[in-house]
């Protein structure tokens, strides 16, 4: 499989970088970011390269100097840090589709920094009030968690839900955006 598509350029650039939520790989095309995996331990990372090579029938570039993951690092570093409250981010819709990828969509533009929302509502936000699951499932498919921010997505009685990064995780994440007091351990 040929891992570079026209004018010489690789489909699609990929690296292993550390955070403070644990290892994350990062994915991108010329489009833009592509793919945010948590737990990006050996056995995941060779998942998410083998879902990115049948997707975009090329073998993915490890590139960790790549200039297209330079500011998806940059951004997510300062996110994590506590320095940065949206991302500008170019981001690539490949790796979702149909009712997934409008949830998403909506998620990112209608669910700012700092507050949280109800399975539910985000159904009815997208016209589907009975929805509430198919939302679940959207968030539990997001190619590009954190940057999408599926951690915000709650349960109407406050519980925090899933998480493919974990509940851990889900709970540094809105600690970080002042949803949840930070854990006293």
């Amino acid at each position: 499989m040929d891992s570079y598509g026209v004018g010489g350029e690789p489909v699609v650039e990929w690296a292993v970088v550390d955070s403070g939520i644990g290892p994350l790989l990062l994915a991108a095309t010329g489009a833009g970011l592509v793919n945010v995996a948590f737990h990006a331990r050996p056995a995941v990372r060779d998942a998410v390269l083998e879902r990115l090579r049948t997707r975009f029938g090329a073998e993915p570039v490890e590139a960790p100097g790549s200039a297209r993951l330079a500011e998806p690092i940059r951004e997510l570093a300062a996110y994590l840090a506590g320095g940065r409250q949206d991302f500008t981010l170019d981001l690539d819709w490949s790796l979702a589709s149909g009712f997934h990828r409008e949830v998403l969509r909506e998620l990112a533009s209608g669910v700012p920094y700092g507050t949280v929302v109800g399975y539910g509502e985000l159904a009815a936000r997208v016209g589907r009030p009975e929805g509430a699951q198919a939302v679940g499932a959207a968030m539990g498919a997001n190619p590009l968690p954190v940057v999408v921010p599926c951690h915000r997505v709650v349960e109407s009685d406050g519980g925090l839900g899933g998480f493919g990064g974990g509940l851990e995780t889900k709970r540094q994440l809105l600690a970080l955006e002042g949803v949840l007091p930070q854990p006293l351990f």
